[in-house]
């Protein structure tokens, strides 16, 4: 399968969780500078989100109205005009994601245009929202994401050939019970706040159970204040 090596890059707390009130402690501040300095080192011309993690920190939140349309658009990708090779691939099967323009440029990093990923349930009023803004889509199945073949798009249609995916849980495990992460960077912070609440680096969402996915450890590099940044490869990586 041609497709773009998938690294997946998390800030994590010592209980396994990967948002919640340990981001906002002193002593994970270390661990933050250190999750952006290893985003850079990777280099990655495209960063994988989750709906959840789209609204928390990226998209403008939920959209509540959409315009009113007649035109019923077949179910194929469409390519928006981009001035910047570097993309935010938001996973938005349903259609719900707000939007101001084709491009973000949030919490310090380049400009990268939008390429949402959507399934066939999208209706032709979402489509039409999508293309008033300009910006790209691509289906990648019929009622759920298929993973594979959304890698294999961005290879094919975008040149893409390294992506960083940055959850939330449930996207992380989708890719990973897919057997598609080739590398897991984690940079753990020397916290823990306990919340069952927060998500956690892998979760199912409730959907699915699948055999666990085994790692083989590939470098630890201690940071100041007690802070690791951990790397990984899966043990059916191709690297």
């Amino acid at each position: 399968m041609d497709r773009p090596t998938v690294i997946c890059h998390i800030l994590m707390a010592l209980d396994g969780k990967i948002d919640g009130a340990f981001f906002s402690a002193l002593e994970t501040m270390p661990a933050l500078r250190k999750y952006g300095e290893v985003r850079k080192f990777y280099d990655c011309p495209a960063t994988i989100y989750g709906t959840t993690t789209m609204t928390e920190g990226y998209a403008d939140g939920f959209v509540s109205e959409l315009p009113k349309t007649d035109a019923a658009f077949p179910r194929e990708d469409h390519l928006g005009d981009s001035d910047v090779k570097n993309y935010i691939v938001s996973l938005d099967g349903e259609g719900v994601l707000k939007w101001h323009g084709k491009y973000l440029e949030k919490k310090g990093r380049p400009k990268a245009h939008v390429i949402e990923v959507l399934t066939e349930k999208v209706s032709d009023r979402y489509l039409t929202y999508l293309r008033s803004f300009g910006i790209s889509y691509l289906f990648a199945g019929k009622k759920t994401i298929d993973c594979a073949l959304l890698l294999q798009k961005l290879k094919a249609l975008f040149g893409i050939d390294r992506v960083l995916l940055a959850g939330g849980g449930v996207t992380n495990q989708a890719f990973a019970a897919a057997g598609l992460i080739d590398e897991l960077s984690i940079v753990l912070a020397p916290t823990a706040d306990g919340d069952s609440g927060s998500a956690s680096l892998f979760e199912t969402g409730g959907f699915s159970t699948a055999a666990p996915t085994a790692y083989s450890l590939k470098a630890v590099e201690q940071i100041e204040n007690d802070t690791l940044w951990l790397r990984y490869t899966a043990k059916n990586s191709r690297l």
